[in-house]
């Protein structure tokens, strides 16, 4: 069996995200019922949006949304400041980026959580305080270039990362929570751990993450993560896509869609690219969804278990960069050392 490098697990992370996040462009924000209708009980390849979606119409298939296009900005804001993200920087390269997606036409824009902090802080808000109602699932879809970047063996500094990376926009508890667990569980990942220790990882992760920035009510994330997984086990595709959305849930809600994620990527742990396609069936915040799914079974089983052409279709639809991206927060992780290739 081909050894599986750390930079496969690392770009396979990357690759993973978009890739999820590309499948799941044409069915986010749609019922359950409608992505059936359109695109069959699972999607089988990428797709184009649907004419008249309110969000993506226009969108080409394997169009990456902005849960890529902020992962890929937060990897830059991490590799230029050598590990560190300056809140100020990190702040214009938001604002500068949905200007940029204005000038496009595009209505893929900043979510209600970050778009809300952001205009607070240019009304002179206080960076420390401007992300204390961010709940939504923002900071959870672009946390995997700090997973990249930084080490789970310290889960408190993995951490403290997270939150230094979210607290501009997602300064609250729930939040938190999330994506430290879905840093916690791609890290693991990273670090070619087992999946179910990616899942203990990812919960005390979540845990441990709860416990920063405002509380807010909300449900517990690692406790829900553990619930969804047991609901789907044992279950086939269909079975997982028809439970999802009725029991767990797929809304922006941090504690409904990285949940989901999670329970996708446990029962389909060993078939990524099926995974990422199960996920953006979902229909909710399914393209969310998907590209932390894809994030966490990428993670674990490497880029080269994804379709060849999966990983070039949003490489080359979207200039993106993926596997210089993974070498460069590698580096980050791993201080001087360079990554195997």
């Amino acid at each position: 069996m081909e050894q599986v490098t750390q930079f496969d697990r690392a770009a396979g992370a990357l690759y993973g995200l978009a890739i999820g996040d590309a499948l799941g462009m044409p069915t986010q924000m749609m019922s359950r019922d409608e992505v059936v209708s359109i695109f069959g009980t699972v999607l089988v390849d990428f797709e184009p949006a649907p004419t008249d979606h309110p969000i993506a119409e226009g969108m080409t298939a394997g169009r990456i949304t902005d849960d890529t296009e902020q992962a890929v900005l937060l990897a830059n804001e991490l590799i230029d400041g050598d590990g560190e993200v300056n809140i100020q920087s990190w702040a214009d390269a938001l604002i500068a980026w949905e200007e940029s997606m204005k000038a496009k036409g595009s209505l893929d824009l900043l979510g209600p959580s970050t778009k809300r902090a952001i205009n607070a802080l240019m009304a002179g808000g206080d960076p420390e305080e401007v992300g204390r109602r961010g709940d939504t699932n923002g900071a959870a879809m672009r946390i995997t270039p700090v997973a990249i970047a930084v080490r789970s063996l310290d889960l408190d500094e993995l951490v403290t990362r997270v939150a230094q990376a979210s607290r501009l926009t997602h300064n609250t508890s729930v939040a938190l929570a999330g994506a430290a667990a879905v840093a916690g569980a791609v890290s693991a990942g990273v670090e070619g751990l087992t999946f179910d220790v990616m899942i203990d990882t990812a919960c005390d992760a979540a845990v441990r993450g709860s416990r920063r920035g405002h509380w807010i009510a909300g449900a517990d994330v690692a406790v829900r993560i553990r619930w969804a997984i047991d609901l789907v086990h044992g279950l086939d595709a269909e079975g997982v896509v028809d439970l999802l959305p009725v029991l767990v849930g797929t809304s922006l809600a941090t504690w409904e869609s990285v949940p989901a994620a999670f329970a996708v990527a446990s029962a389909f742990r060993d078939e990524p690219w099926l995974a990422c396609r199960v996920a953006a069936s979902l229909g909710g915040d399914s393209d969310t969804i998907a590209a932390m799914t894809g994030a966490i079974v990428g993670s674990r089983c490497g880029l080269n278990v994804f379709p060849v052409a999966a990983r070039e279709t949003v490489a080359q639809v979207n200039g993106l960069e993926l596997d210089e991206m993974a070498r460069r927060l590698l580096q980050l992780r791993n201080g001087s050392e360079q990554s195997a290739a």
